[in-house]
Order: C-alpha cells, then sequence, then structure tokens
C-alpha cells in the first residue's frame, strides 16, 4: 500500500509540472477557443484563469462527448446565469474537464485508502461543481433583476411622460442603472441598433431571462404595440402587478419558511435543551456516581 500511494504521488507531482509546463506553453488553439479563452479575463478570478488554461485543450473532447442536445442545454443555462465571470460553453468544458480530473484522481486515492465518503464527496465534487456555480449564478441574478424591474418601470413611465420617445427613453434610464437588468437593456438596444425590429428583440431579451417578471414586461409592451395602448398606463399598471405578485411570493415563502423552521426546532433544539437541563439537574444534585456503577 505504501509502495502504491507512493506511485500516486509521484505521478501526482508530475501532473502538476507539467500542468503548469502547459500553462506556460503557446499551445495552438483554434481561434474560437482562443476567443473563447480571453472573453472575460478580466472578470475572471485567477485560480479560474489558470484552470481555463489549463482545461482549454481538452473542452472539445469534453464538448464532443456531451453531445449537440446538452450542449446548447448548457450554453442557455449560462446565457441565464449573464456569463458569470466571462464563463462561456468553452471556458465550462476546460472547467468540467480540470475539476472532473481532479475529483477522479483524489477520489481513486481515497478508495484506494477505503475512506469511502471521500471518494464520494471527490467525485461530486468533479462532477457537480461548475454546475453549482451556474444554478447559483442563475438564482442570483434571477432575483437582482426581480427587484430592479418594477422601480425601473417606474422611472421609464416618467421619462416617457416628459415627452421622450420609448427607444430613447429606454436608453436614457438604461444608462443610469447597473446591474443585469441594465445589461440586458443594453444588448437589446444593441440588437435594435444593428437592425432587428423592437418585437424580435424584446423577445430575445424574454429567452435569455428565465424570470416571470421579465415575460410580463415584454407580453405587455408588445400587446400595448398591437392594441395601441398608451405606453405610460402600461408601464404603471405593470409595475403595480410586479409589485404585488413580489408580495405575493414574500407571503408564500414566509409560509414555507414556518414549518421548516418548526422542524428544524423539534429536531434539533428541543432534544439538545432538554439534554442540557437534564444533564445540569443531573450534576447540580450532588449524585454519586460511584454508588450507581459500583466503584
Amino acid at each position: 500500500m505504501a509502495l502504491l500511494l507512493a506511485l500516486l504521488t509521484a505521478v501526482g507531482v508530475g501532473g502538476v509540472f507539467a500542468g503548469i509546463r502547459m500553462y506556460r506553453a503557446d499551445a495552438k488553439l483554434p481561434t474560437d477557443l482562443a476567443l473563447a479563452l480571453e472573453v472575460g479575463a478580466t472578470r475572471t478570478g485567477a485560480v479560474d484563469s489558470l484552470v481555463d488554461r489549463l482545461g482549454m485543450r481538452y473542452a472539445p473532447a469534453v464538448l464532443r462527448l456531451m453531445g449537440p442536445k446538452q450542449v446548447a442545454r448548457y450554453r442557455r443555462k449560462i446565457d441565464l446565469a449573464g456569463n458569470p465571470g466571462g464563463l462561456t460553453i468553452d471556458r465550462y468544458a476546460a472547467r468540467r474537464a480540470v475539476y472532473g480530473a481532479l475529483g477522479g484522481a483524489g477520489g481513486l486515492i481515497f478508495l484506494l485508502q477505503g475512506n469511502l465518503l471521500m471518494t464520494l464527496l471527490l467525485l461530486a465534487f468533479g462532477a457537480f461543481w461548475t454546475e453549482v456555480g451556474i444554478w447559483s449564478a442563475i438564482r442570483v441574478r434571477r432575483d437582482v433583476i426581480e427587484r430592479t424591474l418594477p422601480d425601473f418601470l417606474d422611472v421609464l413611465a416618467v421619462v416617457v411622460s416628459a415627452g421622450l420617445g420609448f427607444r430613447q427613453a429606454l436608453d436614457r434610464v438604461a444608462s443610469r442603472y447597473a446591474g443585469p437588468w441594465a445589461d440586458e437593456l443594453r444588448i437589446t438596444l444593441r440588437q435594435m441598433d444593428l437592425g432587428m425590429s423592437r418585437r424580435e428583440a424584446f423577445a430575445e431579451l424574454r429567452r435569455r431571462n428565465d424570470s416571470e417578471q421579465v415575460a410580463m414586461f415584454v407580453t405587455a409592451l408588445q400587446q400595448g404595440e398591437e392594441l395601441g395602448a398608451p405606453i405610460v398606463d402600461t408601464l404603471v399598471a405593470l409595475a403595480k402587478d410586479m409589485r404585488r405578485t413580489d408580495a405575493q411570493n414574500a407571503r408564500r415563502k414566509a409560509a414555507r419558511a414556518v414549518p421548516k423552521a418548526t422542524m428544524m426546532i423539534t429536531t434539533f433544539m428541543v432534544p439538545a435543551t432538554m439534554l442540557l437541563l437534564g444533564a445540569g439537574l443531573l450534576l447540580g444534585s450532588g449524585t454519586d456516581f460511584g454508588t450507581i456503577t459500583g466503584e
């Protein structure tokens, strides 16, 4: 066993030096992968950048193993997450290759030592660590957009009522905001500048965001455009509906939180409190434990 562990350690050290050499080497990558490696380089951390460079040459193989349908599904997930840290489908494949290799190698080492728990944890790390980051980014981004949208609609209604056209008002208000919703609006405005119709640009906005409120916003604008309804009234009514929906969602979350809190208190806090009180009473009673144990 000691010889096997020494051999695995030597292989691991050799892999680290090989990885450093690959990192410093000028590898000839395809044009699209080289571009993907540089996209968002100023927004990603040093660790993620190193992982991307180590795994980028294996990204095409990972994408082939995933298949077209799974690649399209993860591409949409990355879009919904807002490309956190400059993440692209190629960078995702590179990270999946590196984390998968690390998790598999670490799991094998602990499996040989008989530590099944650490083996399962490392295998889960290799398989799901990248997905956890994307899932978390999707939730955070959707929550930020849904919090921003009602106030944005109120300001937009005021600017439109002041006399600006909808396109100019949208550009003016979006320039005053920061965050994912402002980024989405800038993308939409840029698409309109490049010749895409307003209906198609807002349909793309709805496709890029897995949010019920964004869908309500786009649907209301399209219906108002078809029916000729005043845009200011539409925006004000939509903001009120979104705030009402937020209040209902908050009440539902609070209603679901009460049973969860009750279960946690009943499962953990009540038994722990009873044990603490019992131990205190027993120790404070002056009982001679030697008579009980016969010592």
